[in-house]
């Protein structure tokens, strides 16, 4: 299967990021390389574009659609936050911009081996690094009842969380849950029918947490963010595009403090605790996606772009 996707809120992404043809940029999440490509394309022949993916499918269809930009594109497999490493590693200390399309891509949600979706069957994975040993059904068949009501509670933001992570336990006393389908029927099972009827597939929300889970997702944002923006030179730009509140929270905040950092009390006169603003908020209120863009590509709905200048 071809590694397609599209990529979300394009246009105001590469507006935002005003790219310098000189310029060195990191596509942090490259996908199959549609904001690199738009990237590469404003590049002179000294400009470099470090593109970074933790999916082998994605360092392939990135290969193939950036190969006319070879001259200035590296292809790094890994996760971004090991990009100060990798960047370092190369001889690397500043960069112009930095890109991070969040979320899952298109093609994994279609490849249905991948185990992503609850809409067919397939052996419960959801890796996005088929490197790693652990998969969703580790999750599910080894977290405590507790430990799965937790996820399902924060990440999925599912109300009847502590029934499914209840049924889940239950279900798996008798025999081990190794497919989606099996794991989507309990979900249903333990949901109230009037519930089941509305408010999207009853299932969608535990996948989601399941999948931020064994992904690190939200962790791996807080945990890079500060490097992210230590790496921009002066002027340069941070676009983050989320699907997720909790995402977008992350970034919200992390942004809010990079361009004030003070933990003085509000009533000192001046500032002592002597932390010092990193740049400025570009984004006051996310950048969302127009109708025609949502109706041309569904995945749009829920995204956000926000936008931090370092200064």
């Amino acid at each position: 299967m071809e590694f397609k996707h599209k990529s979300v809120l394009l246009d105001e992404t590469i507006e935002n990021l005003n790219i310098k043809p000189d310029g060195i940029y990191i596509d942090g999440t490259l996908g199959s390389g549609g904001h690199a490509y738009e990237i590469c394309r404003r590049l002179s022949g000294r400009g470099r574009l470090f593109g970074i993916d933790q999916d082998e499918e994605a360092i392939k269809a990135a290969s193939f659609r950036l190969r006319e930009f070879r001259d200035r594109v590296t292809i790094i497999h890994n996760n971004y936050r090991n990009m100060k490493e990798e960047l370092h590693s190369r001889g690397i200390d500043k960069v112009d911009g930095i890109v991070l399309d969040l979320g899952v891509s298109s093609y994994q949600l279609d490849s249905v081996e991948r185990g992503f979706t609850y809409r067919t069957e397939a052996p419960l994975d959801m890796r996005m690094d088929r490197r790693k040993n652990v998969t969703a059904k580790d999750i599910v068949n080894s977290y405590s009842e507790k430990e799965l009501y937790r996820i399902i509670k924060e990440y999925g933001e599912e109300k009847f969380a502590k029934s499914i992570a209840g049924r889940i336990v239950k279900h798996r006393e008798d025999k081990e849950i190794k497919t989606t389908k099996e794991l989507t029927s309990i979900i249903e099972e333990a949901i109230p029918l009037r519930f089941r009827i509305k408010g999207g597939h009853p299932a969608k929300r535990t996948f989601q947490a399941i999948r931020i889970e064994l992904n690190e997702e939200l962790s791996v944002l807080q945990e890079t963010l500060q490097d992210m923006a230590e790496l921009l030179r002066e002027n340069g730009r941070l676009c983050i595009i989320t699907f997720h509140s909790l995402e977008d929270r992350i970034v919200k905040v992390n942004f809010k403090n990079f361009e004030n950092p003070c933990t003085c009390p509000p009533d000192f006169p001046v500032c002592v605790c002597g932390k010092r603003s990193m740049g400025a908020v570009i984004s006051r209120k996310p950048i969302l996606p127009t109708d025609s863009e949502i109706n041309e590509n569904k995945r749009a709905k829920s995204a956000k772009l926000r936008v931090f200048e370092k200064r």
